[in-house]
């Protein structure tokens, strides 16, 4: 009975998981009229079409940096909205006060450390980066 059960279920996930990895793998389009002999694909292009090209170190490091301190910017405003909701929850227990303000007070504090030190890095790199260029390149970090 509960094979039974399940077994529409597991049929149904099977068939959409199944389906859904189908389509990614199989190419979009085939132009069967269109056979022309080609160079064997010895991948040398590959880097281009994955998005890794001959760009600038510095400029990979700044945005590297940037995608970091952004994540971290997320983390330290989910917390203080936590701390909001906890103390938003707290029912006059004080207790949980105390510990949605430490909350509250941490997450402001990262938040300050997470802004200033993008700031520094945003003008290291900059600095970085017209004192390597002479300062007429079009890089901007």
């Amino acid at each position: 009975m509960f094979f039974r059960r399940l077994a529409l279920p597991v049929i149904l996930l099977s068939f959409i998981a199944l389906s859904t990895v189908s389509f990614s793998v199989l190419p979009v389009r085939v132009d069967a009229q269109t056979i022309s002999v080609q160079a064997p694909d010895l991948g040398l292009e590959y880097p281009a079409t994955a998005g890794l090209t001959n760009a600038d170190p510095r400029i990979l490091a700044a945005n590297i940096i940037r995608a970091a301190m952004g994540l971290l910017g997320v983390v330290a405003l989910v917390i203080i909205l936590i701390a909001g909701l906890e103390w938003m929850t707290a029912g006059g227990n004080d207790e949980k006060v105390s510990a949605a303000k430490q909350w509250l007070k941490a997450g402001v504090i990262g938040l300050i450390i997470i802004v200033s030190a993008y700031s520094i890095t945003n003008f290291v790199v900059t600095r970085l980066t017209n004192a390597t260029t002479a300062g007429d390149s079009g890089i901007t970090p």
